[in-house]
């Protein structure tokens, strides 16, 4: 098996670097990289990416050994279709560990033709600490603390001018990325005592984007490797596998569409003004039916998303949900949100992805705060009756949690408060009635008593009553 790298592959071109970038991990590989390497091919982008390792202390890289090179194999289910492609992405020209040799990370900032940062160091990446103030010649420990050592190397080098500065397109999984990572770095060039001739370049020389970021990125393929290493002829220890679909929903000027022009390249990702529609399509639609269909699946001994989806009985009853309890709670164009519900079916069918039931229910009760809660509320506001198949999965939820609870050992991965307060419940002779009430008035966990909500405390005692009697397969099969 040949060693994958430049020598072995041909691919001995070197691109200018134009990107920054975060985050070494799956997703922005299957992601971002292979947009850009694609516009690189078809639109002449010409952008090599540096890629920063910002949470590593490994004295190995993988990605240098293999001089940034490593495929991209796409499977999965497109317009009714199996999708099994590969691809070799050769767009990262440098990968850099800069706790090794923070030298060569900070050089960076010298280079004139970056334009793009691209970051994904997960939820709990863009964040600021207050005590994070690292001594002369050290690096801060935070990534936004790091680039914020970066950008002040780089204003002093191009003396401030209005052409060094960046388009930022952060893809972290929190609300405002853009507007976070830069209050971050305002945050820590005022607690380093940065002049104010900086943070005004960032004000007005800086543009971070708010974006919205959807793919499911199973990672490195290590059950087959040995069959898609044949296939390659390449010992590659970084292949990456991705569903086809993709969305990046990016919120800026016309400027960002214009820096990185994605959409000539045919990519699903869609420039606006405001991208909080997008993030409540997507809240509403794929992340409410996971949660939905998760303790209703447990419930019915299924095993992954596909399962429940190929089921004679609750595949139907998810589509039903998506399409009259949640779809009619958004506005937006109908035909698109039965667009993206249908790519979002597609995409729960995938054959090549096994997603587990199980994995999912993780802070369940959270979750359904946010993703589902908001949608009965919705429904019930704008029809004046309460949505039967959303209220089937609270109940279900509430079930779940308390078989949950007697089960030895419990199943559940959840907060200790959250575990806690259903072994109270346990505990008590509580009719069916009583439990529900005590569960929806729970205020730590929804933020107001569910009770004073009109209609809602009678349906799900109802349907909690005959999903306990009948079982969640019967009860899907005839809602």
């Amino acid at each position: 098996m040949k060693v994958l790298n430049r020598e072995t592959t041909g691919k001995q071109e070197q691109l200018p670097l134009k990107v920054l970038q975060f985050g070494k991990g799956n997703f922005l590989r299957a992601f971002a990289d292979y947009m850009i390497d694609v516009l690189n091919e078809e639109q002449g982008f010409n952008a090599g990416i540096a890629v920063v390792q910002p949470a590593t202390r490994s004295k190995t890289d993988i990605l240098t050994e293999q001089d940034g090179l490593y495929h991209l194999i796409h499977r999965g289910l497109q317009q009714g279709k199996t999708i099994d492609e590969k691809r070799l992405i050769t767009c990262i020209q440098e990968s850099i560990i800069p706790y090794t040799d923070s030298n060569k990370y900070l050089s960076l900032a010298d280079t004139p033709d970056i334009k793009i940062m691209i970051s994904n160091t997960t939820e709990a990446g863009i964040d600021y600490q207050n005590d994070d103030i690292p001594p002369q010649g050290q690096l801060a420990r935070t990534f936004p603390g790091k680039l914020t050592q970066w950008l002040k190397r780089r204003f002093d080098f191009f003396k401030g001018s209005k052409e060094s500065g960046l388009v930022f397109l952060p893809c972290e999984l929190i609300e405002d990325n853009g507007l976070q990572l830069k209050s971050c770095i305002l945050k820590y060039a005022d607690l380093w005592g940065y002049a104010t001739g900086f943070t005004q370049w960032i004000n007005d020389s800086n543009y971070f984007a708010n974006s919205l970021v959807d793919g499911i990125v199973p990672g490195f393929p290590k059950d087959d490797i040995e069959g898609i290493s044949e296939s390659l002829g390449y010992d590659d220890k970084l292949v990456v596998t991705a569903e086809p679909y993709h969305l990046w929903v990016i919120e800026g000027p016309e400027e960002v569409k214009n820096i990185f022009p994605a959409h000539r390249a045919g990519f699903n990702v869609i420039h606006v003004d405001d991208l909080s529609p997008y993030r409540l399509r997507k809240v509403k639609i794929l992340n409410g039916a996971h949660t939905c269909m998760t303790a209703l699946g447990l419930l019915a001994r299924t095993g992954t998303v596909r399962e429940f989806m190929e089921n004679e009985h609750s595949g139907p009853f998810m589509r039903s949900l998506i399409n009259e309890e949640i779809i009619p709670t958004i506005a937006m164009p109908a035909d698109d949100l039965k667009i993206y519900a249908n790519e979002v079916v597609e995409r729960f069918l995938n054959p090549f992805i096994h997603h587990e039931l199980k994995s999912i229910s993780l802070n369940s009760i959270a979750k359904f705060k946010v993703r589902v809660l908001p949608t009965i509320k919705d429904f019930i506001s704008t029809k004046g009756h309460a949505p039967e198949k959303l209220c089937l999965a609270f109940a279900g939820l509430i079930q779940l949690y308390m078989d949950g609870i007697t089960a030895d050992p419990c199943p559940l991965n959840d907060s200790e408060e959250v575990l806690t307060f259903f072994r109270s419940l346990a505990k008590e002779e509580f009719s069916s009635d009583k439990l529900v009430e005590s569960v929806l008035g729970n205020t730590n966990f929804w933020g107001e008593d569910l009770n004073r909500i009109d209609i809602l405390p009678k349906v799900v005692m109802e349907l909690y009553k005959q999903l306990k009697a009948q079982g969640a397969t019967l009860m899907m099969s005839s809602s």
